[in-house]
């Protein structure tokens, strides 16, 4: 067992093309010694969103704070204390649409292709 302390100041950028004012906190991970899942922790400025993409591989998701949408072929609102579940292979995108940040957790399998 272990509590891991959250340090803000491990936040970066993320920079892959498409996304706008995101923010990304490795939170349990391989250096965690986690074999299976990986959680993250995203903030997301006003305005901003993460890339449109899909991938092989699942999300949970849990807004903790600020409002939003699943943007892909539908669009759908979130809010603080939501829940989201992003099935492989669907093409989506968290957008920010709120006044203030947008901050979610986020696990995903630990083997991405």
């Amino acid at each position: 067992m272990k509590v891991i302390p959250h340090d803000p100041g491990k936040a970066e950028h993320v920079s892959t093309e498409g996304a706008r004012g995101v923010r990304l906190t490795s939170l349990i991970s391989e250096n965690e010694g986690a074999d299976n899942f990986a959680m993250r922790l995203f903030d997301v400025e006003p305005g901003g969103h993460t890339p449109l993409h899909e991938h092989a591989w699942e999300h949970e998701v849990f807004i903790v704070s600020g409002s939003g949408e699943l943007r892909g072929k539908t669009v759908m609102p979130f809010a603080a204390g939501d829940a989201v579940f992003v099935e492989p292979g669907e093409v989506h995108q968290f957008a920010n649409t709120g006044a203030e940040v947008l901050r979610f957790i986020c696990c995903v399998p630990m083997i991405q292709e």
